[in-house]
C-alpha cells in the first residue's frame, strides 16, 4: 500500500484525490492511504503562527522551519519514514520516468505543501530529500503539486486501472498518445478517421502509432530525441520521421 503523509494549511484541497475519480477508487480498494497534517498545530504561541517576515526584508511572508520540522518528526513517529518532497519552481521537473520509479520504489512519501514567499531555506536544507516542479511557473501553494504528484502515482498502482490503459498513455511509451474518438461518427460534419471504422487492427495500430509520431514530432520534438536514444523507436518509426522531416 502506497502512503502519502501531506504537510498543509489546506488540507481540504485534498478531497480532490481522495474523494473523486480513479484515485478515490483505488483508495478504496486500499491501495493507497492519504494523511494531512496541518502545522498549526505544531505552533507553541497562542495564534498559531506558521509564518514570518524575512530577513533582508522583501514582500510577502516565508513559513517558519520549526512548526514545518516538528510535523515532519511526529509523520516520523506514526511510521512513515519515506523520502520528503517539497515544491517549487526551481525544483526537477516531474516526468512520467520519476512517477512510475516512485511507484516501483516507494511504498512511504512525505509531501510538503508550501506557502506565501516560500519556506526557510534552513528546514529544506535539513529535512527535505528532493524538491519538485511542475514547470516554469508560479502558483499560490505546493497543494495543486502534490495533488498531481498524487494523481500521476496513485493511476499507476497495480489494480488502480486497467492495466493497457496505464502502459498506452502519454509519455509510457516515450511519446505522446495519438488522438482519440468517440460517438457520433460524425460530428458538426467531421467524420471519425476511416481506419478506425474499419475493424483491422494491424491497421488502427499502425495509424494510431504514425499519429503518435505526428504529434510528438509536431509539438514535442524532444521527446523524439530521447524515445531514440533510449531505443522505444524502431526502424518504421525512424523511416516515418525521416520522411516527415525529422533529422536526426
Amino acid at each position: 500500500m502506497m502512503r502519502f503523509d501531506v504537510i498543509t494549511l489546506f488540507p481540504e484541497i485534498f478531497d480532490s484525490v481522495t474523494k473523486c475519480g480513479i484515485t478515490a477508487r483505488a483508495m478504496k480498494r486500499g491501495l493507497w492511504t492519504c494523511h494531512t497534517w496541518n502545522p498549526r498545530a505544531a505552533a507553541t504561541d497562542v495564534h498559531r503562527t506558521v509564518d514570518d517576515r524575512p530577513f533582508g526584508g522583501g514582500p510577502g511572508m516565508v513559513m517558519m522551519a520549526e512548526p514545518l520540522a516538528q510535523t515532519v518528526d511526529m509523520i516520523r513517529a506514526s511510521g512513515n519514514r519515506g523520502r520528503v518532497i517539497s515544491f517549487a519552481p526551481n525544483g526537477t521537473r516531474l516526468t512520467d520516468e520519476r512517477v512510475r520509479r516512485m511507484v516501483a520504489e516507494d511504498e512511504e512519501v512525505v509531501l510538503i505543501c508550501g506557502r506565501y514567499e516560500g519556506i526557510d531555506q534552513r528546514f529544506l536544507s535539513t529535512y527535505v530529500d528532493e524538491v519538485v516542479s511542475l514547470g516554469d511557473f508560479v502558483l499560490s501553494g505546493g497543494e495543486l503539486p502534490a495533488c498531481a504528484l498524487m494523481d500521476a502515482v496513485v493511476r499507476q498502482l497495480p489494480g488502480a486501472i486497467k492495466d493497457l490503459s496505464a502502459s498506452d498513455e502519454s509519455f509510457a511509451t516515450g511519446l505522446l498518445d495519438a488522438p482519440h474518438y468517440t460517438r457520433p461518427e460524425v460530428w458538426r460534419d467531421m467524420p471519425v478517421p476511416p481506419v478506425l471504422m474499419s475493424g483491422h487492427h494491424a491497421n488502427i495500430q499502425a495509424w494510431s502509432r504514425e499519429e503518435s509520431l505526428r504529434l510528438t514530432l509536431q509539438t514535442r520534438p524532444d521527446l523524439i530525441t530521447i524515445a531514440n536514444s533510449s531505443g522505444l523507436l524502431g526502424k518504421a518509426d525512424l523511416k516515418w520521421l525521416r520522411e516527415h522531416g525529422w533529422k536526426h
